[in-house]
């Protein structure tokens, strides 16, 4: 079955020996259910085209997720510890002024610390010391103070915790080079087309300008074919962040003689919707093969 769209070259062949790159234009349906399900579900439905263009020049892809240094000493985590055990209490002993209880319940939490061995107090009065020179502006912590009284400074029990997901983003560049006419068409239709569907529609419901309505997303496919390439990467549907169109291909002003210039380069910078996550690489049950290196 062929597949329809505009494509550059305008002679591009579409057959099972022909590698190429499919870009799908979605309408951006946000997933109600998902939204109040705390999930980041959407639903992308089919728009107007599909643009064919050739494989880009530097196919790659780098997955990232962000972890980053963390520090708790064993006052924090002790008076963590203390702060679980405090809130195990009876509100109604602690607001009658029983603070035995209290405090019991921080002794409690400093134990297996190493602290318990230690003057607390003077602890107290060099966190005191350090807080009330801050108030002026100074920038003195606890350690600073250790380190020059005590020459020693508290184990940060430094860790790389994970922080959260990350999202990929892809950057392609065409250069177009019109030989005829039809061809100068169909670069003018996917200069259009990119421009136009990454746009936000001002106007919601009932030509409301109070509102603008999310921009067309894009499904992205390296295809081999009528079916997705068996080795490289796939994509997650994406946003359109950038478009950016050098009319001088060349590095010189030239065009033909109805004013078409020689050569164009048409930059993308997409963005996927959502984070890939280790699921994403789970294969279907009715895969025959290994679907390729995944995300």
């Amino acid at each position: 079955m062929a597949i329809e769209g505009i494509r550059y070259p305008s002679d591009l062949q579409v057959d099972a020996d022909t590698d190429y790159f499919k870009v799908e234009i979605l309408s951006y349906i946000r997933n109600k259910e998902g939204l109040a399900a705390g999930t980041n579900n959407t639903a992308a439905l089919k728009a107007e085209t599909n643009i064919l263009l050739p494989m880009p020049s530097n196919i790659q892809d780098a997955n990232a997720v962000s972890w980053g240094e963390d520090k708790m000493n064993q006052i924090v985590a002790g008076a963590l510890t203390g702060t679980y055990n405090m809130m195990g209490m009876d509100p109604a002993q602690v607001l009658k002024g029983n603070f035995d209880q209290v405090t019991d319940a921080f002794r409690t939490g400093l134990k297996g610390t190493g602290l318990e061995g230690t003057d607390i107090s003077r602890l107290i009065t060099q966190q005191l010391a350090a807080e009330a020179v801050n108030v002026f502006g100074g920038n003195v912590s606890i350690d600073q103070i250790k380190a020059r009284q005590d020459k020693e400074i508290f184990n940060p029990n430094l860790e790389l915790l994970f922080n959260g997901v990350t999202l990929r983003d892809f950057r392609f560049s065409f250069k177009m080079t019109p030989r005829d006419e039809g061809e100068r068409d169909n670069v003018i239709k996917i200069i259009r087309t990119f421009k136009k569907y990454m746009a936000a529609s001002t106007g919601g419901k009932d030509g409301n300008k109070l509102y603008l309505k999310t921009p067309n997303v894009f499904k992205l496919s390296y295809m081999k074919g009528n079916a997705s390439h068996p080795f490289l990467h796939k994509f997650k549907d994406c946003a359109l962040k950038g478009v950016s169109v050098n009319y001088t291909g060349e590095n010189v002003y030239a065009t033909y003689y109805d004013g078409t210039p020689i050569s164009v380069i048409l930059d993308l910078n997409f963005q996927e919707l959502t984070p890939i996550y280790n699921e994403d690489y789970e294969l279907p049950a009715t895969a025959k093969s290994n679907l390729g290196v995944g995300y």
